[in-house]
């Protein structure tokens, strides 16, 4: 959610840079319910968890931002790839952070975004480990919603994507990465906080890493 001055900079960003913010709907300037994603959705209440920001700072993490909604904010929603991560486990693949019970692990990387008006920086990602032998399987799967970031973007060594240690992840939990498999990366909704870190906007909501707004658009639906 950002002032209605940054919403064209902000749609322009997620065009240029739609694997990392793949949209499903931009909401009207003031308005704080949806129109095509969340019947009866309101953008204040329904999420888990929320993170406000101003100028690039966090405030703090609240289970309600109601007394923050101002009346020209416009609101982004965009994909999540907990979205694949059925049709994964349907394919007979492991979904550590599903088996393990936690938030599945983010970092920050060292890939530069495609800016637009105010907005850049890095790109965060997310990490599952895959078996060797499953990868091409994994990359299939994802590869066909691209509306909740799709294929992997990097397979394998960490540390070419700036990440130091893969057992310190920047948002979420660690996964366990048992021999034979390998991290494959996947682009990240997180993102978006990275930027607004790095442009600093004067105020921001977002949600919290791992605390998703739950559409009612069907999984069927994000499949080219």
């Amino acid at each position: 959610m950002l002032p209605e001055k940054y919403a064209y900079d902000f749609l322009l960003f997620c065009q240029r840079n739609p694997q990392s913010c793949p949209l499903l709907e931009v909401g009207d300037a003031g308005n704080k319910f949806l129109n095509t994603s969340a019947a009866e959705c309101d953008i204040t209440t329904d999420l888990p968890k929320y993170r406000v920001w101003e100028k690039g700072k966090l405030v703090g993490e609240f289970t309600d931002v109601s007394d923050f909604w101002q009346g020209n904010l416009v609101t982004f929603v965009i994909g999540c790839s907990f979205s694949f991560e059925a049709p994964l486990m349907a394919n007979g693949i492991d979904v550590r952070n599903i088996s393990e019970n936690h938030n599945v692990p983010m970092y920050l990387t060292n890939i530069d975004t495609k800016p637009a008006g105010i907005f850049s920086g890095k790109m965060v990602v997310s990490m599952r480990p895959i078996p060797y032998e499953q990868i091409v399987k994994a990359v299939t799967v994802t590869a066909k919603v691209p509306k909740v970031h799709g294929a992997p973007i990097h397979i394998g060594n960490p540390e070419a994507i700036g990440i130091k240690n893969i057992n310190k992840p920047d948002f979420g939990e660690p996964s366990t990465i048992k021999e034979g498999e390998v991290p494959v990366f996947w682009c990240c909704g997180v993102t978006p906080q990275s930027v607004v870190m790095n442009s600093k906007p004067d105020f921001c909501i977002t949600h919290a890493p791992g605390h998703m707004l739950i559409t009612d658009i069907p999984e069927a639906q994000l499949q080219n």
